[in-house]
């Protein structure tokens, strides 16, 4: 591992500021889903169980200015139940009254500060604003540690500005994921497989270009096949697509027929209909003869069938976005099949990393298990950032020198 990890902090006595990932589901000021709560447990019941005091910093949401429905506090009694602690409330991230409660905070306490992004200096465009902010975080405490694995692509200034000012670990969450995704870029099991979807090919071009290089099989779905079909001259009628990257979308086409890149594959059928509704009259049909008044919303049953011959022989397989409108069932069918040959092969012996939003989010509608998969990210677009290639700023400014 390049980065610092928990183990190797000595955190006997100290107070230690723990950027957590919570930005949990609310309504009405009651917390609604406790699972990215859940989640960074083993990290804050570790640093308290090393006989330190926890200081906890997270955001909620993307307020205007200070508005009090975005609040930590509905997290005090939720923190307290779950690390059998006292947990104490900051009204402010900074400031001479939090500073006092920090240096007060008794060892095996934990102080909840409020919403960081209250503080406009938090994800300013501005550097010296957010090391401004930054420096009042950390006279808070004696060490650093970031499990907040899903801003990791954020050069905000408590994900790489606190960090440079006191010592900074990874927590167990964000080396959990650092671990799990380096399956997919690092010394990955041939051949390796790309599954690819969602809405806007202008985050999945750098995927899509690191698997060109590194992958033998890309799969697209959703919206970016839309946009791929579109560049390869079909007409996808009223279906979604990114015009503005069509002509991208043709380069990259065109660059997986040099010598030693991966194939993009292309839907060949689809599920069409005039309206993305559960009874709207659905049609499979090749993508040549999809109708002016219709639209797709899911790759069709042939495309399925050779997508999940290619997943069945692969040795590393990489998804991230479920290929079809799966909010509405008639359009998750391809999800559905494509899930299941990737726990299959993964029974077989290949390693497979899934994960975004709308993965987790079609799992969990449709009761498909992830306890079949090598490696589940929490993550979106930290994930994305992390398997093209690059190094994420948070984690970059933790590198160990």
């Amino acid at each position: 591992m390049r980065y610092p990890t928990l183990d190797q902090a000595d955190l006997k006595a100290k107070r230690v500021l723990l950027r957590a990932g919570f930005d949990v589901p609310m309504e009405n000021g009651e917390v609604k889903d406790t699972a990215r709560i859940d989640a960074l447990v083993p990290t804050m019941r570790y640093v308290l169980d090393q006989g330190a005091a926890l200081i906890i910093m997270a955001h909620q949401g993307r307020p205007e200015g200070k508005d009090l429905t975005f609040s930590q506090k509905p997290l005090v009694p939720i923190l307290a139940k779950l690390l059998s602690a006292k947990v104490l409330f900051a009204d402010s991230c900074t400031g001479d009254a939090t500073l006092k409660l920090s240096q007060q905070l008794k060892l095996g306490e934990v102080l909840l500060l409020e919403n960081l992004r209250f503080d406009d200096r938090e994800a300013s465009k501005d550097k010296a604003q957010r090391d401004a902010f930054a420096k009042e975080l950390a006279v808070l405490a004696d060490l650093y540690v970031n499990d907040a694995f899903t801003n990791c692509h954020r050069d905000h200034a408590s994900m790489t500005g606190v960090p440079k000012l006191i010592p900074g670990y990874l927590g167990l969450q964000v080396e959990k994921e650092v671990s799990g995704l380096s399956h997919a870029i690092e010394n990955p099991r041939p051949p390796v497989t790309l599954i690819i979807s969602g809405a806007k090919i202008e985050t999945k071009v750098p995927v899509i270009e690191q698997f060109l290089s590194n992958g033998k099989d890309i799969l697209v779905g959703g919206c970016i096949a839309n946009t791929l079909l579109a560049a390869a001259g079909y007409d996808v009628a009223r279906s979604k697509f990114d015009e503005a990257f069509v002509e991208q979308s043709r380069a990259l086409m065109l660059k997986s027929e040099g010598k030693g890149m991966a194939k993009i594959h292309l839907p060949m059928d689809a599920v069409a209909a005039t309206a993305p509704t559960a009874d709207a009259k659905a049609l499979d049909l090749p993508v040549e003869d999809i109708e002016a008044d219709m639209a797709i919303y899911d790759i069709g049953a042939k495309s399925v069938e050779e997508y999940c011959a290619i997943i069945k022989t692969s040795g590393t397989i990489v998804w991230n976005g479920p290929l079809g409108l799966y909010e509405v069932e008639q359009f998750a069918a391809a999800s559905k099949k494509i899930s299941k040959a990737i726990r299959d092969a993964t029974a077989k012996g290949a390693v497979s990393v899934i994960g975004g939003g709308d993965t987790l989010d079609f799992h969990e509608r449709y009761g498909v298990p992830l306890t079949g998969y090598t490696f589940v990210s929490t993550a979106g677009g930290s994930m994305l950032d992390f398997i093209s290639g690059k190094e994420l700023p948070a984690l970059a400014v933790l590198r160990k020198k």
